[in-house]
């Protein structure tokens, strides 16, 4: 039983900044891959960022040079510093992540419950 929550959303004007933070919780018995993804009205959930255990990233190419990713593997979190935001990043950004849990020891993939970004004028 693990649980991802998510912190740091609200309303930005653009080029201002946020930070995202997601705290896993449970029996957790290692993390992998965490990351951010994000989802607009009517559109796909799509990839924003990744971060493996060994901090090796990846960044959507629309964020790239705007967002970082980190983690902190001994607290099991992961976060999003979001700079120069636009319009488009507006959207629901879910944490996820790959999580090991004391017990089955095998890999699941979680979702955390999502939070709002807003960039508007």
């Amino acid at each position: 039983q693990v649980q991802l929550v998510e912190s740091g959303g609200g309303l930005v004007q653009p080029g201002g900044s946020l930070r995202l933070s997601c705290a896993a919780s449970g029996r957790i018995f290692i993390s992998n891959v965490m990351g951010w993804y994000r989802q607009a009205p009517g559109k796909d959930r799509e990839m924003v960022a990744t971060i493996t255990r060994g901090g090796a990233t990846n960044y959507a190419d629309s964020v790239k040079g705007r967002f970082t990713i980190s983690r902190d593997n001994a607290k099991n979190t992961v976060s999003l510093q979001m700079n120069s935001l636009k319009v488009e990043d507006t959207a629901v950004y879910y944490c996820n992540a790959d999580i090991s849990d004391i017990g089955s020891y095998r890999l699941i993939n979680y979702w955390g419950q999502g939070t709002q970004v807003t960039v508007s004028s």
